[in-house]
């Protein structure tokens, strides 16, 4: 039974299934696949830093991974020689200066936070000419903050309103300052409410999330000129979802986290000066190479040949079969009828023969 079910399926497959059907189907997939890779490479352009700043996913527990894009990861040298006599300028509450104390790291691990909290602190190495903290024509601004105004206005409508106004007011020197250097506005992460001490229970996520879609709605209106756009840094957002729980106090991210936002930022700012080879995030994607072009034109002649070949093939398979058809027409003759005979007589008649 087994044997016939498969007999009878196989038979069944091949009627609807044949080996022109199957080269029909492999030349519309390859087809398929070409035009989607040609619209996804249009359509991306030549940056990915915008999917480098607004997603990605964890690869394991620490292992950051962007969305269509590699990242690069910055060791000490590599950090100072792109940032060689430049200008950096962290401006925020106590998440920006936890960021801040990141990104110094990736050029001085030895460096310690301690010191001024709540005041200007300053970073500099002499060596490659490079300050953090100076505000003289900064090439690097990173701006973001709300949880304080939420707590000293105790979660209030007032404060997001005037919170509001502010960054309406800011924008347009946000904008002026993006022509000349690159500025990021930090999105502000979840906490994680149950860990939250008294006196920051008014920093709910809710209130976060209403004080980060003000900010996105305002620098997106502003921005007219796409040359002087304050880039939006949104994924610390997606890292803050996975890692939160594991921060000390439910409002301050684990220093992991906050490591990766530092990576990359120096991967949105460095890797179009340093061209890592592992790292594509924010380069131009590379001209197509010879052998590229080469095996793209014979592919392609390939199919418009066997378009071709096909076509004349059918052609000239339709004519050589009306031609048969019109000269087996012309010689048929009467079938003869004969008798039926059985079986036993055409043996007799074999025997006689044989006689």
């Amino acid at each position: 039974m087994a044997a016939l079910a498969y007999t009878g399926g196989k038979r069944e497959i091949n009627y609807y299934f044949s080996v022109r059907s199957a080269k029909a189907l492999a030349l519309g997939a390859v087809l398929l696949l070409t035009a989607c890779h040609t619209a996804s490479r249009r359509y991306r352009g030549g940056d990915t830093c915008e999917y480098l700043l607004s997603s990605g996913r964890f690869l394991g527990e620490k292992v950051w991974q962007p969305h269509s894009c590699m990242m690069h990861k910055y060791k000490n040298s590599e950090a100072k020689n792109c940032l060689i006599d430049k200008h950096v300028v962290f401006i925020g509450d106590s998440r920006i200066r936890q960021l801040f104390y990141s990104f110094i790291k990736l050029l001085n691990p030895q460096v310690k936070e301690e010191g001024i909290k709540h005041g200007n602190i300053p970073f500099e190495d002499k060596s490659a000419s490079i300050k953090v903290g100076s505000v003289a024509k900064p090439h690097i601004i990173v701006v973001g903050a709300a949880t304080w105004s939420i707590k000293i206005h105790n979660g209030s409508n007032e404060a997001l309103a005037q919170y509001k106004v502010n960054i309406t007011s800011i924008a347009p020197l946000l904008e002026k300052l993006a022509i000349s250097s690159d500025v990021y506005w930090v999105l502000q992460d979840p906490v994680y409410e149950d860990m939250l001490s008294e006196s920051r229970k008014m920093i709910t996520n809710e209130k976060i999330n209403a004080y980060n879609e003000a900010a996105v709605r305002i620098l997106n209106s502003s921005s007219r000129n796409s040359k002087a756009k304050v880039k939006v840094f949104s994924v610390s957002k997606l890292i803050a979802q996975e890692t939160i729980m594991k921060s000390a106090d439910g409002l301050h991210l684990p220093e992991s986290s906050r490591d990766t936002n530092a990576m990359i930022l120096m991967n949105v700012y460095c890797n179009k000066i340093m061209k890592p080879i592992d790292g594509s995030c924010c380069q131009p994607q590379p001209p197509l190479t010879l052998i590229q072009k080469i095996a793209f034109c014979f592919f392609t002649l390939s199919i418009i040949g066997y378009l071709i070949i096909s076509l004349i093939h059918r052609n000239n398979y339709r004519k050589n079969k009306s031609c048969t058809d019109l000269e087996s027409g012309e010689e048929k003759k009467p079938a003869i009828s004969t008798p039926n005979v059985s079986t036993l007589e055409m043996l007799l008649h074999c025997f006689a023969n044989l006689v």
